[in-house]
């Protein structure tokens, strides 16, 4: 905790720290819900309570009935269970196409890679140089055995916000379900499952604040999902395993705080990111913004810088104290370009240098200054090392 206090912290798309009302009902959870949830007798119906309070909150958070969520392990189970589930369902319709985007989370892409492996046919759906899936596109993709439609809510690189409920409206008419990513959006902007229209949608407690390996998949009803973890009871027969009752309880009270706290921090982050856009811009030369400020996420921010890796620039910042990421924590160890960018056909010049800066509750201006003139050095440091950038710049 004590390093953590001296770095400034702008990797809130990776993970987000516990809100303290988070701790506190968590806390009352392990100290005074001892029962398994599923007994049946005084101290298994109060650690029943917990997890149905929960439920109720997860739920009233993205407009659902408790009886759509069920809880799951992490976002990357929801988005598994959502894709193979459907998959699996459909194939006994003679249906086994599948259409996603090309710049998925990979929870999404490496799903998508194993039912091709069993047979499946998948379409990747290019996003245009914005960063967007265009419904009409969807629509062309679609085929008398497309089983299921698969668009992320919110890119979780470069923060664009795709047209979920027109793509949802056209999967319906065409008989196709329709599932949407939304770990980077539920808790940051909102997220109405009836406005949205969507047969499936996944999300993360940890991205709002919650507990780190707790997960939801909202199921709409009478939608028929086979179980992939099987073995007791548990989530109406749906996922078995004894329910984590703090995890629950705690992602239950961070989207109830989140969600009130929609509206003052999108004007907040907002104004945190297209300042900090600003900044950069003004201060360091040869410098690409890779999100644009309409219909994107009010506190993603994606820049790459030509001359630099990104690894090394995240290396460089940290030993600098401050926390970001090139591209997805998810995949801060691949050495390969960014995949998002790659499907935006963003130019080889600034496929390699880009990194992600992503605004959290504690994010305030004299932090992004700061941050700013640490990463002015820093983009200094390593285009002195890059013999490839002194060739350039000299001519």
């Amino acid at each position: 905790m004590e390093t953590m206090e001296k770095v400034v912290y702008l990797d809130n798309a990776a993970t987000t720290a516990c809100a303290p009302e988070v701790l506190a009902v968590m806390t009352q959870a392990l100290s005074g819900a001892c029962g398994n949830p599923s007994s049946h007798y005084s101290v298994g119906y109060e650690a029943k309570e917990f997890v149905d309070t929960g439920r109720a909150q997860v739920a009233k958070a993205i407009n659902a009935s408790p009886a759509e969520i069920f809880f799951t392990g992490c976002g990357s189970e929801a988005d598994n269970w959502a894709v193979k589930g459907t998959a699996f369902t459909k194939a006994r319709q003679n249906k086994k196409h599948l259409i996603t985007s090309a710049f998925e989370h990979h929870a999404i892409m490496h799903s998508m890679a194993a039912l091709e492996r069993m047979g499946f046919e998948v379409t990747y759906i290019k996003p245009t140089p914005e960063g967007y899936i265009r419904p009409e596109d969807v629509e062309a993709a679609i085929r008398p055995d497309t089983a299921l439609v698969s668009i992320m809510m919110a890119n979780n690189e470069i923060g664009t916000i795709q047209p979920i409920k027109e793509i949802a409206e056209i999967a319906h008419k065409h008989g196709v379900w329709m599932h949407t990513d939304a770990v980077q959006a539920v808790g940051t902007i909102p997220v109405d499952v009836k406005e949205l229209g969507v047969d499936m949608l996944s999300m993360s407690a940890h991205k709002f604040n919650g507990p780190k390996g707790m997960g939801a998949l909202y199921i709409r009803r009478g939608t028929i999902l086979p179980a992939l973890i099987l073995g007791g009871h548990q989530e109406r027969d749906h996922r078995a395993g004894t329910e984590n009752v703090p995890g629950i309880v705690g992602m239950g009270k961070a989207a109830e705080l989140a969600k009130e706290e929609i509206p003052d921090e999108t004007f907040r982050k907002s104004r945190m990111r297209n300042y900090m856009r600003e900044m950069i811009e003004g201060t360091i030369p040869e410098a690409h913004c890779n999100s644009i400020n309409v219909y994107t996420l009010p506190g993603t921010l994606n820049f790459s810088f030509a001359g630099v890796e990104s690894e090394a620039l995240v290396m460089m910042m940290d030993s600098l104290g401050v926390a970001c990421s090139g591209g997805s924590a998810c995949t801060s160890m691949d050495l390969e370009p960014s995949h998002v960018l790659k499907a935006m056909d963003v130019d080889e010049k600034w496929l390699h240098g880009s990194v992600r800066f992503s605004f959290g509750r504690e994010t305030g201006k004299a932090q992004v200054d700061e941050v700013v003139k640490r990463l002015s050095v820093a983009v200094q440091r390593l285009r002195e090392m890059n013999p490839l950038w002194k060739d350039e710049a000299n001519g």
